[in-house]
């Protein structure tokens, strides 16, 4: 796997974590000022991690057929690649800020070290999660649940991705369901997909807290990115 490793002259990651529930918009302007600051060099890479009110985004690839529910929660139209996606308390979401043009100049890389970030990440929890062609993503085979028709173990979606690069700088990022209500995603087709399910952490019976996810996340970040910062 081609990693996105930061370079020797390039100065450590800055980390941020919200402690109450951050507005959508608000995140997406914050973000957006973010990127525009590191094209012009004058801000750093950052990665913040937050949680926000319960919402849908609608990617550039998103189909209003897959908004079963309109009604029931704000919709937020995000210009991040993907389709529908639900954010809520109880999901680690982290905007990654990175300077992909210093890192190699690789989309694909990129998003593949993203999932490589949230499959190591997992694994510091015993959790086997794994990557499927045509579905983006991080993903758990449920050999606690009944077998498909076709005899295989259903699997569930554990982690969303999608990012948008500006003059090689990302924004958005990744997701993970520590302990969301999953009922709430019943109200979209899940990044369009109809056929799995959506689980999280605690629902796969691990008593796992947000800490816990993010202190996760910071170990694993140095072995595909680069160094982490000192907040």
């Amino acid at each position: 796997m081609k990693l996105m490793k930061a370079l020797p002259d390039m100065p450590p990651v800055t980390w941020e974590t919200a402690d109450t529930l951050v507005d959508y918009d608000a995140a997406v302007a914050r973000m957006e000022a973010h990127v525009d600051a590191m094209t012009r060099g004058e801000a750093g890479e950052m990665i913040w991690l937050l949680e926000h009110p319960p919402l849908y985004t609608a990617g550039t690839s998103a189909d209003r057929k897959d908004l079963v529910a309109p009604d029931r929660f704000p919709v937020h139209a995000s210009k991040r690649g993907g389709q529908y996606t639900y954010h809520g308390p109880g999901q680690r979401v982290a905007y990654v800020m990175l300077d992909v043009g210093k890192r190699g100049r690789d989309v694909r890389a990129f998003v593949n070290a993203l999932e490589e970030w949230v499959i190591s990440t997992l694994a510091e929890f015993n959790v086997t999660g794994e990557r499927r062609e045509g579905r983006v993503g991080v993903w758990v085979v449920r050999n606690d649940k009944p077998k498909t028709a076709l005899g295989r173990s259903p699997e569930d979606k554990i982690a969303a991705i999608g990012v948008r690069l500006r003059k090689w700088v990302s924004f958005h990022g990744i997701s993970i369901n520590v302990e969301p209500d999953l009922e709430h995603f019943s109200g979209i087709v899940p990044c369009g997909i109809s056929e799995h399910g959506v689980t999280s952490l605690v629902d796969l019976g691990l008593p796992v807290t947000m800490v816990d996810v993010d202190n996760a996340l910071r170990r694993c970040f140095d072995t595909v990115f680069g160094p982490v910062g000192e907040n």
